[in-house]
């Protein structure tokens, strides 16, 4: 009665119900009203049999289904009558995302019960909705349409912003995290129970492409649909200079509208702003750390707010004309792809602890670690790099000490054994947001717990107890800063989360039907996913036999750390940036500039077989523990090499985890550490800073840096040879020799 345009499709499903749980059918139906309508004197005809049939029909579904059941049926027949107006919809050149958003409004608005529209007909309106609001990409379309339901379209487009002009989508990173969400806490299938019970992603909200685009056309700033077609020159020229113009450029009114309704919405929380660009985190290419993300405090009156909140997303969309991203799209062939920027707007996972706010403890993790250190490690258990407070460390190469590793087959096995080793290869800094300055700050992990209390850190420290270090066994155990070290032993071994992140890792890899990694943020009891992807990984080439009875005088280096297995032939240049004389540059300028004479260097050899090494952690956000560059200045070189002279200071951390050593593995650079004051490790110093340097004769304008930076012409100096290189991650063995080429 209350739905009576679908009466008929309502009785349709009431009569299927009925036939397969073989109480009734239509032919007896048909019979039993004939008989009853002679019965009562009546001439059966078709029109009187119908009417008697849909009687029957309602008397025994009534008699033989529960109210709940009753209404469920219903609700079907109201789902497939709104899904036929949504497909519809959906399925129109040039709809409109209000008009769809409308469309899936009444779909959604109907219980969603236990009775849902057959999987064979939805398939094709979830790949619509995917497509117009979420990704284009095929190979993400092809995975998420068996994992994200129309009713979860709903829910993301209910946090979407978007413009009135131009249409637009989530972008690749916002679209990664959503996927990974439904797939661990799927809406109409059952999931996991423990996964379920933990697992969350942050408050998001989408503002899509659309007002990217709405934007520059506001600005007229048609000169950057260009700009990704410059010299890599002019492209790091220019963008020195592009935030001027972005300061003076506006949004257009009604989007500014909304951004001033969504701050008054979610009131005075912090947030981060990031980069969620078309092509990010696409299969194959991650664009790790290509584009900028931008924490703001969100603190104060509206307008402060606002104006912080506009400038946030200002230094998002002006990445997208980044030299970086662009040369890199450039190397892939991506150059002529009209890259759009989304922004993924997220409430940031944590907790204040007075003027600071920041998660128990962040990181990324691998569903297949290519790193491993000792045959009984699990490749395939996956990889974990964890720290305490916000996960901008666990990603890039920044500051002082060292995330904690942690392979989940052997959560608590690590390379090293004595505590001084313990201590020293551990997180020494903590980033924080501080909510006063409104600015994200390092501040040494001792200063931190000297300041606040962390009701959690039990889970995250050991103390130091007259040279034994052992995590507290008591939650309640005061813990003085002075003698404890971040190593999380006790959130290794008395909480889900290992097991935890086993589980999430395996089940992203079975829906991905490939590697994956994520980046995610742990804080209370709840594991947060920020960020999904599929994960480059190097390829497999099968055991690596490391030659024998190589003489002496031609071996140049062996390794025996952090080694994946490569073999790498007949090199013909080594570019050695000697770490004992960039230690001694005295200014941050002239250790900058050492950083702009390799990225030249790789220009110039771009057609060249060569080899690049150098001091610490390449690629280091702090200019004093390895050379400033990025993926752009070391793109052409086959192998990377950091040398660790620990009497210098420089210890390499593992590359593994970080946007760095995607870059890496995208590029296939082989990426080799080498420890010289290691007694088991063969280093020939003296080949590296004693033949000839060729710099000078191979650019002449890099004359200056010849103290620091030396090009070494490997035949000119080894008699005709080039340098060879073999690794190998079972036997955690490697070798630099010099040998005919092949």
């Amino acid at each position: 009665m209350n739905f009576p345009q679908i009466i008929g499709s309502v009785r349709e499903i009431f009569l299927e119900a009925l036939s397969k749980g073989k109480i009734t059918n239509a032919k007896t139906l048909e019979q039993e009203a004939s008989a009853r309508l002679r019965k009562e004197g009546l001439e059966p005809d078709e029109d009187s049999i119908r009417e008697y049939k849909n009687a029957l029909i309602d008397l025994y579904f009534a008699s033989y289904f529960s109210e709940e059941e009753i209404e469920n049926h219903i609700n079907l027949a109201r789902k497939k009558d709104r899904f036929k107006h949504l497909n519809r919809v959906i399925n129109t050149e040039g709809a409109t995302s209000k008009k769809i958003k409308h469309a899936l409004e009444g779909f959604c608005e109907i219980p969603i019960g236990d009775l849902h529209i057959p999987p064979s007909q939805a398939e094709g309106a979830r790949v619509a909705l995917i497509n117009h609001f979420i990704s284009n990409q095929l190979p993400f379309i092809g995975i998420g349409k068996q994992h994200i339901t129309i009713r979860d379209v709903y829910q993301l487009v209910a946090n979407m912003y978007w413009s009135r002009r131009r249409p637009g989508k989530i972008g690749g990173k916002a679209a990664g995290m959503f996927l990974a969400y439904k797939i661990l806490v799927p809406t109409l299938a059952k999931g996991d129970p423990d996964i379920e019970r933990y697992v969350r992603i942050p408050e998001s909200f989408y503002f899509n492409s659309g007002i990217f685009s709405d934007f520059i056309d506001y600005n007229n700033l048609d000169q950057f649909h260009t700009q990704k077609y410059k010299s890599r020159e002019v492209l790091e020229e220019e963008y020195k200079h592009m935030a001027e113009l972005f300061k003076k450029a506006i949004f257009p009114p009604d989007v500014m509208d909304d951004f001033h309704k969504f701050l008054l919405k979610i009131g005075e929380y912090p947030l981060i702003l990031r980069s969620s660009s078309l092509l990010e985190d696409n299969f194959g290419y991650a664009f790790s750390g290509k584009y900028d993300s931008v924490f703001v405090a969100n603190q104060g009156d509206i307008e402060k707010r606002l104006n912080d909140f506009v400038w946030g997303l200002k230094l998002v969309h002006m990445s997208t004309y980044g030299p970086e991203p662009i040369l890199y799209r450039r190397n892939h062939n991506l150059i002529d792809f009209d890259e759009r920027m989304s922004v993924l707007v997220q409430k940031v996972v944590g907790r204040h602890f007075g003027k600071y706010f920041f998660p128990f403890a962040a990181g990324v993790g691998f569903s297949y670690s290519s790193y491993s250190w000792t045959p009984r490690i699990k490749k395939e258990d996956g990889f974990v790099r964890i720290v305490f407070g916000l996960g901008t460390r666990a990603v890039d190469r920044v500051g002082q000490g060292y995330p904690r590793m942690v392979h989940l087959s052997h959560p608590t096995l690590r390379p090293e054994v004595e505590p001084g080793q313990i201590k020293k290869y551990s997180q020494k800094e903590v980033d924080v947001l501080n909510l006063k300055s409104g600015q994200l700050e390092a501040m040494p992990y001792i200063d931190l717990l000297s300041e606040i209390n962390h009701p959690d850190m039990y889970f995250a420290v050991s103390l130091d107890q007259e040279g034994h270090l052992s995590p507290p066994l008591f939650k309640s155990k005061s813990i003085n800063p002075n003698s404890a070290y971040l190593t999380f032993e006790n959130l290794l071994t008395k909480t889900v989360f290992p097991d935890l992140m086993k589980k999430i890792l395996y089940q992203l890899q079975e829906a991905y039907e490939r590697p994956v990694d994520i980046e995610f943020a742990w804080d209370g009891e709840y594991l947060y996913i920020l960020q999904c992807r599929s994960l480059s990984t190097t390829k497999d080439i099968g055991s690596v036999n490391i030659p024998k009875d190589i003489p002496q005088e031609q071996i140049i280096f062996t390794n025996n750390k952090v080694v994946s297995s490569s073999i790498i032939k007949d090199i013909e240049y080594i570019v050695y940036v000697c770490p004992k004389a960039y230690g001694k540059l005295s200014t941050y300028d002239d250790k900058l500039a050492v950083g702009r004479a390799v990225s030249r260097l790789n220009q110039l050899f771009h057609d060249k077989r060569f080899a690049l090494f150098g001091p610490g952690r390449w690629g280091s956000n702090d200019i004093n523990l390895g050379v400033k560059v990025g993926y752009q200045d070391i793109n052409h070189t086959l192998i990377l090499g950091e040398i660790a002279f620990e009497k210098e200071g420089y210890t390499p951390e593992v590359s593994y985890g970080t946007h760095f050593f995607n870059d890496l593995v995208e590029a296939e650079i082989s990426p080799i550490a080498i420890f010289p004051d290691q007694s088991d490790t063969v280093f020939k110093e003296d080949f590296f800073i004693q033949t000839p340097n060729q710099i000078s004769s191979i650019a002449s304008d890099l004359t200056a840096f010849e103290s620091a930076v030396r090009v070494i012409h490997v035949p000119t100096s080894s008699g005709g040879s080039c340098l060879h290189i073999y690794q190998n991650n079972q036997e955690q063995q490697g070798i630099g020799f010099f040998a005919p080429p092949e």
